[in-house]
């Protein structure tokens, strides 16, 4: 996808009953570090005791120190990668967050968004809660803290009564690991095998680097308990249908993993060879957007039998740090990410298959540099449908006002962003290509319809009233 502007929550990742668990979430984390760049931790436990260590930045940045990572001893680890949805980028709102309640330690990592989250808060704090952040994770926390079961596995049960929208869960105590999904299934989360270690991850990419094996994903609406006993199921809140997020295919998640039951990289080939087959064009070579388009733009080569071209190289090396360049300069932030290769692209007509277009301020930059390029054609094609509405289940997505998609014709976004022709995917198209039996999708971006209740405030956006802190000690 060519605009930085939606980005998935986060990455979680947990590690039962290794010797190496904390140097084995790290790795974990790192292959999850798509999901979120701003911040990271990682909290571990040995025979009762907790050590913890997070920070902003990406995986590596925060972990640059080894010692960081050596002290964090013990068998059991859980990890988290974060891009805020929900709560202010900052220091107070790194997880995982870790509490102490009735002697006893829980720590909880988040992917997703509750739509409840401001109606829970306000409840919870006129009965005397104190908050430290302005998560909405830290809601669940309060919410288990205050319930009157017995044990932790009671408490999260409980818990996840009373809450609503999307969130898949990583939970720690003293000695388990414990994995929750919504129930319908938002965001991804799966189940591994290491050895005689359990692990759990948002997507299987993260057992790949480690050597573990996918075991099955945590079923919607699954309170999944990892002891020394043993695998215990608990299914508090009932699941009728699933909405699996359809974005996840789309563009967030990565080509190698499996989610939901199935490969990122064969749904993708799909929907590039559907959108092959609604709209075709008459060109000489198909370029992608790299690198989440790619695949789809294999799927759109080998179905419309046009050659596949390297015609755009990304950079890989620019880093959270860079500074955007004065507005006088403005091609260049563009320019730093992607540059087109001119000997490919030259004197011919090009297809542009990319995964979507958001604002379409990007789009026009990359059209701009390919036209500079000597390409003589512009098709440019979307492996989905336009995204006309934002989203409350776990991705930053800008308001209704700022998508172009819900605010300008197909036509109007092809003379904006300057090609010869613009098409998308259908919506049916898109859908059609998942192949998972019994199963349905969350598609609210595309369609404007929500599979459950969302708040209206803020102007589409869920957001919590952020605390002013500038350093924490």
């Amino acid at each position: 996808m060519l605009e930085p502007v939606i980005n998935d929550k986060c990455g979680v990742f947990g590690i039962f009953r290794h010797t190496d668990a904390a140097e084995l979430t790290f790795f974990g984390l790192y292959s999850l570090q798509h999901r979120g760049h701003e911040s990271a931790g990682i909290i571990s436990s040995d025979k009762g005791k907790i050590y913890l260590h997070k920070g902003m930045g990406q995986v590596s940045e925060v972990f640059s120190d080894k010692a960081n990572l050596k002290k964090l001893k013990g068998n059991i680890a859980i990890g988290h990668t974060r891009y805020s949805t929900t709560g202010a980028s900052s220091l107070i709102n790194i997880q995982p967050f870790l509490i102490t309640n009735r002697g006893k330690v829980l720590a909880v990592g988040h992917n997703g968004n509750l739509t409840n989250a401001l109606e829970l808060r306000t409840s919870l704090d006129a009965k005397g809660s104190i908050f430290q952040t302005t998560s909405d994770t830290e809601i669940i926390l309060h919410l288990a803290a205050l319930s009157k079961k017995k044990t932790s596995i009671g408490r999260i049960c409980d818990s996840l009564t009373k809450i609503k929208g999307a969130y898949s869960l990583v939970f720690m105590t003293e000695d388990s690991i414990i994995a929750v999904r919504d129930e319908y299934g938002f965001r991804p989360l799966a189940l591994g095998k290491l050895g005689k270690s359990w692990v759990v991850a948002s997507e299987t990419c993260a057992f790949d680097i480690i050597g573990a094996k996918y075991v099955r994903d945590i079923e919607p609406g699954e309170v999944l308990e990892i002891t020394n006993k043993g695998l215990s199921s608990y299914y508090p809140v009932k699941s009728t249908k699933t909405a699996f997020c359809i974005f996840e295919y789309v563009y967030f998640a990565r080509p190698d993993s499996k989610v939901y039951g199935a490969n990122v990289d064969k749904v993708r080939r799909r929907l590039g060879r559907a959108l092959a087959r609604e709209h075709p064009a008459d060109a000489d070579i198909v370029i992608g957007i790299p690198d989440s388009a790619n695949t789809a733009t294999l799927g759109y080569a080998e179905e419309s039998g046009i050659p596949f071209e390297i015609g755009l190289i990304r950079n890989h090396y620019v880093g959270r740090t860079f500074i955007a360049p004065d507005q006088k300069i403005r091609d260049l932030d563009v320019r730093v990410k992607f540059n087109a290769v001119k000997g490919v692209i030259e004197g011919r007509r090009i297809v542009v298959v990319d995964d979507s277009i958001v604002r379409g301020t990007t789009s026009k930059k990359l059209v701009k540099m390919l036209r500079d390029a000597g390409a003589k054609e512009i098709h440019f094609r979307v492996s989905s449908p336009p995204i006309i509405s934002p989203c409350f289940f776990g991705i930053d997505m800008p308001t209704k006002k700022e998508l172009i998609g819900a605010n300008k014709s197909i036509k109007q976004i092809e003379k904006y962003i300057g090609v010869d022709s613009l098409r998308y995917l259908s919506l049916d198209g898109m859908l059609s290509m998942s192949s998972l039996p019994n199963a349905s999708f969350c598609s609210s971006c595309f369609s404007g319809k929500y599979p459950i209740k969302v708040p209206k405030i803020n102007g589409n956006k869920l957001r919590l009233k952020p605390i002013a802190v500038d350093s924490i000690s």
